[in-house]
Order: structure tokens, then sequence, then C-alpha cells
């Protein structure tokens, strides 16, 4: 399982999830080409160990466990997992 930035996260795009990540699999981070363009964060579903370090780390309550993410963020899955 892995974990899902959602709706919330565009145009936020705190980084506190990208600080507490112990893999780095949270792009594009405030340094990385990219993080300009993109309106929101993305977890790489390969990448991640589902370690949930990054969840509570969200201000805006936008990093769900894969199978708990809202119903009207469903379609999160598959951006977070197209973006990489």
């Amino acid at each position: 399982m892995t974990y899902v930035i959602t709706q919330p996260c565009i145009t936020v795009k705190d980084a506190s999830c990208v600080d507490v990540c112990p893999v780095d699999c949270i792009h594009p981070s405030q340094n990385e080409p990219g993080f300009e363009e993109n309106e929101q964060l993305y977890i790489n579903p390969d990448e991640c160990i589902d370690c949930g370090a990054c969840e509570p780390e969200c201000p805006v309550n936008a990093i769900f466990a894969e199978d708990e993410v809202p119903t009207q963020w469903q379609s999160f899955i598959q951006v977070n997992a197209d973006y990489f």
C-alpha cells in the first residue's frame, strides 16, 4: 500500500511532508525542477514504504493511505501514480 496526496494540496504545496519522509518519495521538493510548475506534490507509489510519517505533517489534511482516500478524491490515486 502507499500514501496518496489529494486535492487539498493543490496550490498549497506545503513541504512539511517532504521533510519527514524517510525514503524521499515525495516530489517535486522545493529545490527540484518542476516545483513551481506543478500544482501539488506527489507520492511515488513504488518508493513509498507505508510508514505514515507524512500524513500527520500535512497542514491541510491532503494525505491519506490509499485504501482510505475519500470517495471524491479517488482519482488522485492515479494522478499520483501518473506523475511518476
